[in-house]
């Protein structure tokens, strides 16, 4: 009687033990996904090769400054407005100071052979660029917004590309990003490997070019929760920014009346490239300092194109006290007004 009772209980937990196991595989299915145990996707490199022009070298220059490959690749004196460059760090690398889980270290992108990106291929490049996938194979840290430039095209991409070859070598020996768990697996969800083509908006669609421009260059303006935008709150400003320019919040973007309605396309372009509005001056973590690289007519499609999205009503105001808000669910200047 004993071993019957013993060998129906010992059925009785293994048939739990395979519910349970069905359970957890179906929760981990639909929550965070099998890529954090079995890494990320990714493709594989090709021989692929970038040729280069001077239309290439002068049009890399401005998707660089564009695409903020300075703000996080390079030192900066954050005392100073506009947050100029250190000298001999453009593009050298650093480890990013402000509050990461871990250390996160921007890579030495210059073409430095023991240090840098010398020995990268261009494929390399353009898969860590769009894809997520660093040189050496590991998953990016988000940071690095991947996300934001798959959406770059295939003729800027390989413009950037060419022009960080160009850049003058800088020797800088950097520590690895260390990230802490469990986000050292969670971000491997995170890499899409791109198989197409893709191409860059119609030359003659001004607003067509401003929206690819806007996303390209202002991510930081679109608030997110756990890692995805908020709905409803494209541009609309509230990620909050803080390290060595201390704290700001991004400005509400929108054409609404607590976005940006009353700038004119004149205001617009002083504004990104100066970092003042009228006699306000703006916090240099806005990349002011980089986008006055960018020609008039990028910043006019970007203008153009910002008059066209939805209005959305968000205070933001740097110059109050943070309270909560509950549009963007962070503590902000402003907040508490929405």
């Amino acid at each position: 009687m004993r071993f019957l009772i013993l060998k129906k209980l010992a059925r009785i937990l293994f048939y739990c033990g395979i519910i349970l196991l069905i359970s957890l595989a179906i929760g981990i299915t639909f929550t965070i996904g099998w890529r954090p145990f079995v890494g990320p996707k990714k493709r594989p490199l090709t021989d692929r090769h970038f040729e280069p022009t001077a239309e290439r070298l002068q049009r890399g220059r401005v998707v660089a400054f564009l695409t903020g490959c300075h703000t996080c690749h390079t030192s900066h004196d954050w005392l100073q407005h506009g947050a100029p460059f250190i000298a001999g760090t453009e593009l050298a690398g650093l480890e990013l100071p402000i509050p990461l889980p871990g250390r996160i270290v921007s890579s030495n992108i210059t073409p430095d052979p023991a240090t840098g990106a010398g020995g990268w291929t261009d494929d390399q490049f353009a898969r860590a660029i769009r894809e997520g996938i660093g040189h050496d194979g590991r998953t990016l840290f988000p940071m690095m917004p991947y996300d934001e430039f798959r959406n770059m095209s295939d003729e800027d991409l390989a413009a950037l590309v060419v022009y960080l070859r160009s850049v003058k070598p800088v020797r800088n020996p950097l520590p690895q990003t260390r990230v802490d768990f469990p986000v050292k697996y969670l971000i491997r969800n995170a890499p899409e490997p791109i198989y197409g083509p893709v191409p860059g908006p119609p030359p003659q669609n001004q607003i067509a070019r401003g929206k690819y421009l806007v996303r390209l260059g202002c991510g930081c303006h679109t608030p997110s929760d756990k890692g995805q935008p908020i709905p409803g709150t494209m541009l609309a400003g509230g990620a909050v920014l803080k390290g060595p320019w201390g704290l700001a919040t991004s400005a509400n973007l929108t054409p609404d009346a607590s976005g940006i309605s009353y700038y004119t396309e004149a205001t617009f372009i002083t504004a990104v490239r100066t970092g003042y509005v009228g006699a306000r001056k703006l916090n240099s973590i806005m990349p002011f300092g980089e986008f006055k690289e960018l020609p008039d007519e990028e910043l006019k499609a970007m203008y153009a194109y910002l008059r066209t999205i939805p209005p959305v009503r968000h205070h933001v105001d740097n110059s109050q006290p943070p309270t909560y808000c509950k549009i963007c669910r962070q503590n902000h200047g402003g907040g508490d007004q929405n």
